[in-house]
């Protein structure tokens, strides 16, 4: 296998193979997975063998994922283009708003229904999700390889905090969430995936991902405290878990939600 590493001016190992270099340039919101001294600006990066570029860009630290366009000295190449030193290289994020359909375009299409699967570390974000109607997958016990096999069966966006997963050849939609505040999360998902015209809410169950149907009140009767019964008119049950939902003391504070995904959307429209 290839091995790279930073410019970092070690003395060489006279034992090794040659030491070759490319030049990089990382745009947009790929900055954030470099560290600052690289960031906006060329940087030279060492290597040894005929890496692809895909394998040197996941070395540098972007998973694949991220990455719609790469050029090398100017020309659109693939992910398996190789790399033998000396090359100009610029990395470009995935391209919501603008047509690159003349070039190389890395990533798969987008999927027709946004589902998503969550890392075990996001509870809290898949709860929000579901609130708003988002298919979400999540349970504390999935491990990596788990996650990766229902991502790809199932046509999930996978939503993690975890670099590795990302990188795994088998992933072909994923993305890296910056932040580490659940609300914050939320806002960035729904800005990255323009969700706005998706928005659903009180359609699925916030406990089990499974869809919301209204019932009668009388179905309810036996179904929910007499306090609640007497209080509410508005029921809706779980078709997975069975779970009753009524428009209860929470409901502010789950209104508080649905209008910050709202007022990410409005933000990230152009004006």
């Amino acid at each position: 296998m290839s091995t790279g590493s930073a410019d970092h001016g070690d003395p060489p190992d006279p034992h090794a193979p040659a030491s070759r270099v490319a030049e990089f340039r990382l745009y947009e919101e790929l900055n954030d997975f470099l560290p600052p001294e690289r960031r906006k600006r060329s940087f030279r990066y060492h290597f040894r063998g005929t890496p692809a570029v895909k394998d040197t860009i996941e070395a540098i630290g972007v998973p694949h994922t991220e990455v719609d366009l790469v050029l090398v000295d100017g020309q659109s190449v693939g992910f398996d283009c190789l790399l033998s030193g000396g090359e100009r290289v610029a990395v470009y994020p995935v391209f919501e708003r603008l047509d690159i359909s003349p070039v190389m375009r890395l990533r798969p299409e987008p999927l027709r229904v946004t589902r998503f699967i969550v890392d075990v570390h996001l509870g809290t974000l898949a709860r929000y999700l579901r609130l708003l109607g988002f298919d979400t997958l999540w349970r504390n016990d999935l491990e990596d390889e788990a996650i990766i096999q229902r991502s790809v069966g199932e046509h999930r966006i996978i939503l993690t905090r975890d670099l590795g997963i990302l990188k795994d050849g088998r992933v072909t939609h994923g993305y890296w969430l910056r932040s580490m505040e659940p609300m914050a999360q939320v806002e960035e998902v729904v800005r990255t995936f323009d969700l706005g015209r998706r928005l659903d809410p009180y359609t699925r169950c916030m406990e089990c991902n499974g869809a919301l149907a209204p019932i009668s009140r009388r179905e309810a009767a036996f179904r929910v405290p007499l306090q609640v019964f007497l209080v509410y008119r508005d029921f809706s049950r779980c078709r997975g878990c069975g779970r009753i939902y009524w428009p209860g003391s929470h409901v502010r504070r789950l209104e508080a939600v649905i209008d910050r995904a709202r007022a990410a959307v409005s933000s990230s429209e152009p004006g």
